[in-house]
């Protein structure tokens, strides 16, 4: 007798995209990535982690739903030039019946440092109607897998930052912050 139920999905704590390159076309007049690429990293790699729940492209083209980004915070950490490559780790920190809360990493390939960190709200849509809706039961239950997975991660520092100027006396000028995290700079 045939099992009807969907076989059960296994997620690695954090995911890990596959490897990506970055584009020429991709590069400022910095000599570095441009910061809308950062995004374009980063969404990829949600496709690929998305699609492991049950989220992908084939989810949208069946009209079951889809996934709308509300919020986003990126912290720009290192520069990215043409010759990195770059895996993205994912990290779902909550979901409701609507809901995602997930963090995510850019991270060198090669050398494992952190390039950029992303911090997202999405929504789950009904494609029909355009409207938030709630996920259907399997997606939920996907979710769930993978949460109880990533739950055992360390909660990273840079989830809940706040955007603002430190108080008088605490602040530093942008390319000495930058420069006091890490940040590589090539010329």
């Amino acid at each position: 007798m045939a099992d009807d139920r969907p076989a059960s999905v296994f997620f690695f704590a954090p995911f890990v995209s596959s490897t990506m390159a970055i584009e020429p076309g991709w590069i400022d007049y910095n000599g570095h990535l441009n910061m809308a690429y950062y995004h374009v990293l980063f969404d990829r790699a949600v496709d690929e982690a998305f699609g492991v729940v049950g989220l992908g492209p084939d989810y949208m083209e069946t009209g079951r739903g889809t996934t709308f980004a509300a919020e986003v915070h990126v912290r720009y950490r290192r520069e990215l030039v043409l010759d990195d490559r770059v895996r993205v780790t994912l990290q779902l920190v909550a979901f409701d019946e609507k809901r995602l809360h997930f963090y995510s990493e850019i991270r060198h390939a090669t050398e494992g440092w952190v390039a950029a960190t992303s911090e997202n709200l999405s929504l789950h849509v009904d494609p029909a109607t355009r409207r938030v809706a709630p996920f259907p039961e399997d997606i939920q239950a996907n979710l769930a897998v993978m949460l109880s997975s990533h739950a055992r991660l360390p909660r990273p520092d840079d989830l809940g930052r706040v955007i603002g100027i430190p108080a008088r006396g605490h602040a530093r000028p942008d390319a000495m912050a930058f420069a006091a995290a890490g940040a590589r700079v090539r010329h």
